[in-house]
């Protein structure tokens, strides 16, 4: 006998709520969410556990961290289901394309939800170069052309990009010398065998508090919370100049807005925490908090940028 017209009405409207209810996030997450980043140890690494403590009680669900090594963190995001269980947080999905042939896009593959939080360079030299001031490295930097050298710490290293873009906007030829690491690289600086080098904020600065090194500048658009005695490059001789170490969240793209919404929520409410902020601090990264659509601007603004330097340097991945 056929169901009454009625019954067959409700039932489907309760589909339709159901369906809704999902798509707009109000049943997610019901299962644990699984965060992919690289490998253990580094600055994401200690991101993604960070953020994936902060999440699991606001969720309701635990937030797992999955350490891969290369892109295969970013290989496995862009392909997994659009339903906000498999996350990604990098702080190089949309740079390693501009170094390599990659099989993703970081931009038509992926979601932004936030920018966690990002960390400056500092451009430091050895003591004995006769500059106290970004004004006066470039002045120098032009009155000897090709004989000033910069460290690098492999190519299309944050290091180089930082040095080369230096290179670009203040007309000047300073060399490059690569090295295999950082430790490396500090080593050889201390010694006076390289006069200047832009690397991370938080590996360099026991060097220059020790008085190994002399600190110029900071490479954030603002002065650096982390370094607030320091100036940035752009006060203090290059206007514009600005780099720094972006770390974020993604989701794989065409993830529905009510889930990417919710991430972001909760995110930034932990992110902005007085203990997250601190803890951050302690590993030289300024929590940040975004929208999507800033996160998303940031990255095209950053592609666009080091694209060109990266090009006009013929710069490749290692």
């Amino acid at each position: 006998m056929p169901a009454p017209r009625f019954v067959v009405w409700m039932f489907s409207v309760g589909m339709m709520v159901l369906g809704a209810g999902v798509v707009s996030g109000q049943e997610f997450p019901n299962k644990p969410i699984r965060m992919v980043t690289s490998p253990p140890g580094g600055g994401a690494d200690f991101a993604s556990r960070l953020i994936a403590q902060g999440l699991s009680g606001p969720l309701g669900q635990q937030v797992i961290v999955d350490n891969r090594g290369g892109i295969i963190p970013m290989e496995i995001v862009s392909k997994a289901p659009t339903d906000g269980y498999t996350l990604l947080l990098s702080a190089s999905l949309w740079l390693t394309p501009l170094l390599q042939n990659t099989p993703y896009d970081p931009v038509r593959d992926f979601s932004p939800i936030t920018l966690v939080g990002n960390s400056p360079n500092v451009l430091v030299v050895h003591p004995s170069l006769p500059v106290k001031s970004v004004r006066e490295l470039i002045a120098l930097a032009k009155a000897r052309p090709g004989e000033l050298n910069y460290a690098t710490t492999g190519r299309g290293s944050g290091a180089q990009l930082a040095g080369e873009l230096l290179k670009s906007m203040a007309g000047v030829n300073i060399v490059g010398v690569p090295y295999k690491g950082t430790g490396p690289a500090f080593s050889d600086m201390i010694a006076g065998r390289v006069q200047m080098m832009i690397p991370p904020a938080g590996s360099i600065m026991p060097h220059v508090k020790s008085g190994k090194l002399r600190a110029l500048a900071v490479t954030s658009a603002r002065p650096s919370t982390l370094l607030p005695e320091l100036p940035t490059v752009a006060a203090s001789g290059l206007p514009g100049y600005e780099t720094v170490s972006n770390t974020g969240i993604f989701a794989p793209a065409k993830t529905p807005a009510p889930i990417v919404e919710r991430l972001n929520r909760e995110t930034i409410r932990f992110l902005h925490t007085t203990e997250a902020k601190k803890t951050f601090l302690s590993r030289s990264i300024e929590a940040v908090g975004s929208s999507p659509e800033e996160f998303a601007a940031i990255i095209k603004s950053e592609m666009a940028k080091m694209g060109k330097v990266i090009k006009d340097a013929g710069i490749e991945a290692d």
